[in-house]
């Protein structure tokens, strides 16, 4: 409930972005006529086509995108003749004979008639809907990635048809409220014809806006800019309130702390107490499949009915999700400890990344960690659906007849998940089963975080979910173009320098020399890189203030800042000693190449 409310206001936040300025003609184009008959409709139309079109092109593949081209073309053309008609009616008298009849009709629907056409107002709300290129800030970015992840289904439709509808509602206020001040026009001076002809090259202009890529580009990096930091607040607002959420979309969510999704918004099972202090864990369903892993490593595939009598944790993970890294050490230990006993730990291997999906890179992973348990390949999300999960990292604890029994999102509460696997193992009749907790002392990138100085959120270098950026309106998305750092950041600002091509995912560097700055406030300062071309390493050079970061040097950098990028993951490079301040971060990359996709912070 709490993701369809955030959606909606996403929604709405939508009136204020510049973004959504090529589309506004085309509402306004109904001005003067009936709501219920003319405006209605054509709201209706347009949200319900962008929430289709928007579910489809999350889960349908390249097929659809291309597909929606080509209805983007037509729509163009339709509203192209339509805000023809609107400046000038007078030419559907010298085009054609069989265009004639639709000149006319185009004439009528844009209001050179006095009867309203709901069915016209419809039809155009459609061809709206698929030129609607609504900016892809923080809320929107949560529903789409929350669809991808869990594929087909109605609760991604329905979240995305609330952000229409958001979208829509403030629409219609802005068009009740235009109608009146049209109807004031046209009675005090006459001005009807003219502002009809207004209308319509505002609609030109919008179509020529559309058919740029203005849209989707600078406006929408204004937008962005502009909308991000409020539609952030709403998230952190509502997520909080919904103890951890229930809806398909907080796995990618960027939080208020350096958390990849809502992880660190730590939920467990309702475990409950009773008078002489023991713990009643609740049974909150099956264990779900584990079958659609596209490979199983450390293992032959495992089903739930071979689990059968094994207590079995099940943790999704990523192998560059910071939030993973630091479980990692707990886990682990967990499954040393307890394997006599008859726990089984499987890992799934959830990829947010593309680089992730690559086995060769999951199987170094794993090895540098010292993972030994079984892991699942889960690059389709197929158990991750199954699961209906929505964190990484997420730990669901399953009994020895394949109940869960309970589950935990994100960092922490390690001793309470120990606890339950000690009675789990008990409860299946295990003998030995110690009482003692482990002790973890980990070090690096897995070394528990300092929550409390992290004033950083976790921050996507790609345009897909960008925040954060300046200056927003240089950001030339998919293709290569020089930026200059601002002279001033603020907190949190981050920006590029150099020759880069920013992707929905990642930037790449395309000259020697480039760089990325950013105003942080945290413990670490982590960045998910690659290398280039064919694996070909990237050497850089690191400073904090403008000065080598000696002490405060990462696990991946030397004291005196230098480094180098050698395959695709997780890289440490700032971790500040003693009292933890803001600073500058720089990172200089040496040769070209490099992809950079995130920051993280601890």
């Amino acid at each position: 409930m709490w993701l369809l409310v955030l959606a909606y206001l996403g929604g709405v936040l939508t009136i204020v972005s510049p973004c959504i300025l090529p589309v506004l003609p085309f509402v306004f184009a109904r001005t003067g006529q009936p709501f219920i008959k003319s405006g209605l409709p054509l709201l209706l139309g347009m949200a319900l086509t962008f929430a289709l079109v928007a579910s489809l092109a999350a889960v349908g593949g390249a097929w659809v995108v291309q597909l929606n081209q080509y209805g983007r073309w037509l729509a163009l053309l339709f509203v192209a003749l339509f805000g023809l008609a609107l400046l000038l009616p007078s030419l559907a008298e010298r085009w054609t004979r069989p265009l004639v009849a639709a000149g006319s009709r185009l004439s009528q629907v844009a209001g050179a008639d006095a009867r309203p056409r709901p069915g016209a107002s419809l039809l155009i709300g459609v061809a709206t809907g698929l030129l609607w290129a609504p900016c892809a800030g923080p809320i929107l970015g949560l529903v789409l990635t929350g669809a991808a992840l869990q594929g087909a289904n109605i609760g991604s439709t329905l979240l995305l048809l609330a952000y229409a509808l958001g979208a829509a509602t403030s629409l219609a206020v802005a068009l009740l409220l235009g109608g009146k001040v049209y109807a004031a026009m046209k009675r005090s001076i006459g001005a009807g014809e003219w502002l009809r002809r207004g209308l319509g090259a505002a609609m030109l202009a919008g179509v020529a806006a559309i058919a740029l890529g203005l849209d989707t580009g600078v406006l929408a990096r204004l937008s962005t800019a502009s909308t991000g930091g409020l539609e952030q607040a709403l998230v952190t607002r509502l997520a909080s309130q919904s103890s951890g959420g229930n809806g398909a979309m907080m796995a990618q969510l960027p939080t208020a702390s350096d958390q990849p999704g809502a992880s660190m918004m730590a939920a467990g099972g309702a475990m409950k107490r009773t008078a002489n202090g023991a713990t009643t864990l609740p049974i909150e369903g099956p264990l779900p499949s584990l079958d659609g892993a596209v490979q199983w490593l450390n293992s032959p595939p495992l089903s739930t009915q071979a689990l059968k009598g094994k207590v079995v944790l099940v943790d999704f993970w990523t192998y560059s999700c910071i939030n993973c890294l630091r479980t990692l050490p707990y886990v682990k230990a967990w499954a040393e400890k307890y394997r006599d006993q008859g726990l089984v730990v499987i890992g799934v291997h959830a990829p947010e990344f593309a680089f992730e999906r690559d086995v060769d890179n999951v199987t170094r992973a794993m090895k540098k960690l010292g993972i030994n348990y079984p892991v699942a390949l889960d690059n389709d999300y197929t158990i991750w659906r199954a699961f209906n999960n929505q964190y990484w990292p997420a730990h669901y604890f399953a009994d020895a007849q394949g109940r869960i029994r309970y589950h935990h999102f994100g960092e922490g509460n390690y001793a309470e998940s120990e606890r339950v696997i000690q009675q789990l193992l008990r409860e299946a009749g295990a003998s030995t089963v110690p009482d003692g907790l482990i002790s973890v002392s980990a070090q690096g990138m897995q070394r528990a975080a300092r929550m409390s100085e992290v004033k950083s959120p976790e921050t996507y270098v790609g345009y897909q979910r960008l925040a954060h950026f300046v200056p927003a309106a240089s950001l030339t998305p998919d293709a290569v173009a020089d930026y200059k750092v601002p002279a001033v950041l603020t907190l949190n600002d981050w920006a590029l320098d150099g020759q880069w091509n920013v992707g929905a995912e990642h930037a790449t560097s395309a000259a020697a020399g480039s760089r990325i700055v950013y105003r942080f406030h945290a413990r670490d300062l982590h960045l998910v890189l690659g290398p280039g071309v064919e694996g070909k390493p990237v050497r850089f050079k690191v400073t904090v203030d403008g000065q080598a970061p000696g002490d405060a040097h990462g696990m991946d950098v030397a004291p005196d800042g230098s480094g180098s990028v050698t395959e695709q993951r997780l890289y440490q490079l700032v971790r500040q000693p003693g009292d933890v301040a803001e600073r500058t971060f720089s990172i200089e990359f040496l040769d070209p190449g490099v992809s950079a996709y995130a920051f993280t912070f601890g």
